[in-house]
C-alpha cells in the first residue's frame, strides 16, 4: 500500500512529505529517505496515511528504509566528517584571505555532496576554494551564500522573550518587516530593543500588525461619522462657499541607486531606479503639486440681537 508520511530532515523547519511503500512506520522512527539533494536521514513526525495514486504524482521524494544500526554508525561518522570539513574550509578561507564567514557544513547521507553555508558582505570569488575542497574531500562541493536571517535560523539560540528563535523552530519563511509595524504598535523605536540576534527587526513585529491596522481603521471611521452628525438648532444658516484647502504632501522617497545598463552595441546608459511603490522618478518630482479645491457647507452661528 502506498502511503504518505511527513519527515523532518535534521533541521527543525525542514519538513517534507515522502512516499512510503510496504514500510511500517510510526511516529518518532528514524528513516533514510531520498530527497532532491540525495540520500538523507530524518525523523517521522506524523504517522503514515494512505495516499491515492492520483495524489502520489505530486510527491517525488520517497522513504528508502528504516534506519538500522549500521546507518546510525554511519550517521555518527558523518557528523565527525562534517566537523573536519568545517575546520578544513575555515583554514582555506584564512589562507586565501577571503572576506567570508563559514556558518555550517552539511554532508548528504551517501557522502556524495558537501554543502557549505557562508555569509559575506559582498560578492566573493570562491572558485579556487571550491577546487581545493573538492581535491581534499573527494566529493561534490556546493557553497551557498546565505543572509544574516538564514544564519540565525541555522545557528539557533534564544530571543529576548526567553524562548527559542521562531525561525529556528517553526517559522518556515521570512516576512518583510518595517519600522512602520513598530510605530503602529506604539513600541520603542530604538533599533537595539526591537532587533533580533540577526541584527534585523524581529519577526514577531508582524504577528499582531493586522489587528492594529483594523483597530485604527475602525477608530478613523468612527471619528469621521461623529464629525458628520448635526450639532444643534443654533446652527441654521448654511453658507456655501469655495475655499482653498491645503493638501498634505505625501511622503515621497527620492530616486534609488543609479543603474548601469550596457546595450548590445557597447553603449552605456544610467537610469535612476525607483524605490518601490512609494518612490517617484525625477520627472514626477519636478511636476508641481496641484492644490485641490472642494466645496463644502460650513455652519455659522446666528448673530444675537443687540440689547
Amino acid at each position: 500500500m502506498l502511503q504518505a508520511v511527513k519527515v523532518r530532515l535534521r533541521k527543525p523547519t525542514r519538513v517534507f512529505i515522502f512516499l512510503a511503500r510496504d514500510i511500517t512506520l510510526a511516529r518518532g522512527d528514524n528513516v533514510i529517505v531520498r530527497s532532491d539533494r540525495g540520500q538523507e536521514c530524518g525523523t517521522c513526525i506524523v504517522e503514515p496515511e494512505d495516499c491515492p495514486d492520483n495524489m502520489a504524482k505530486r510527491y517525488t521524494m520517497s522513504v528508502l528504509r528504516k534506519m538500522t544500526e549500521y546507518d546510525e554508525n554511519t550517521f555518527r561518522q558523518i557528523m565527525m566528517d562534517q566537523a573536519m570539513a568545517g575546520a578544513l574550509c575555515r583554514q582555506k578561507i584564512r589562507d586565501r584571505k577571503l572576506p567570508m564567514n563559514l556558518v555550517d557544513v552539511e554532508y548528504t547521507f551517501d557522502r556524495h555532496k558537501v554543502i557549505f553555508y557562508f555569509t559575506a558582505d559582498d560578492r566573493v570569488d570562491f572558485r579556487e576554494l571550491v577546487r581545493d575542497l573538492a581535491h581534499d574531500l573527494k566529493a561534490r562541493i556546493e557553497l551557498r551564500h546565505i543572509q544574516v536571517r538564514d544564519k540565525a535560523k541555522i545557528v539557533g539560540g534564544f530571543a529576548a522573550c526567553g524562548r527559542e528563535l521562531c525561525c529556528a523552530t517553526w517559522l518556515t519563511s521570512f516576512m518583510p518587516i518595517s519600522m512602520k509595524m513598530a510605530k503602529r504598535q506604539s513600541l520603542s523605536l530604538n533599533p537595539t530593543k526591537i532587533s533580533g540576534q540577526c541584527g534585523r527587526l524581529m519577526c514577531c513585529l508582524s504577528y499582531e500588525n493586522d489587528q492594529y491596522q483594523d483597530v485604527k481603521k475602525k477608530k478613523a471611521l468612527t471619528e469621521a461619522e461623529e464629525a458628520e452628525k448635526p450639532v444643534g438648532p443654533e446652527w441654521e444658516d448654511l453658507l456655501e462657499e469655495e475655499e482653498e484647502t491645503p493638501v498634505a504632501e505625501e511622503e515621497v522617497t527620492g530616486p534609488g541607486e543609479p543603474v548601469l545598463v550596457v546595450n548590445p552595441d557597447g553603449t552605456e546608459e544610467v537610469f535612476e531606479e525607483e524605490n518601490g511603490a512609494e518612490g517617484t522618478s525625477t520627472e514626477q518630482q519636478d511636476k508641481p503639486q496641484k492644490s485641490r479645491r472642494r466645496s463644502r457647507r460650513r455652519r455659522r452661528r446666528k448673530p444675537r440681537d443687540a440689547g
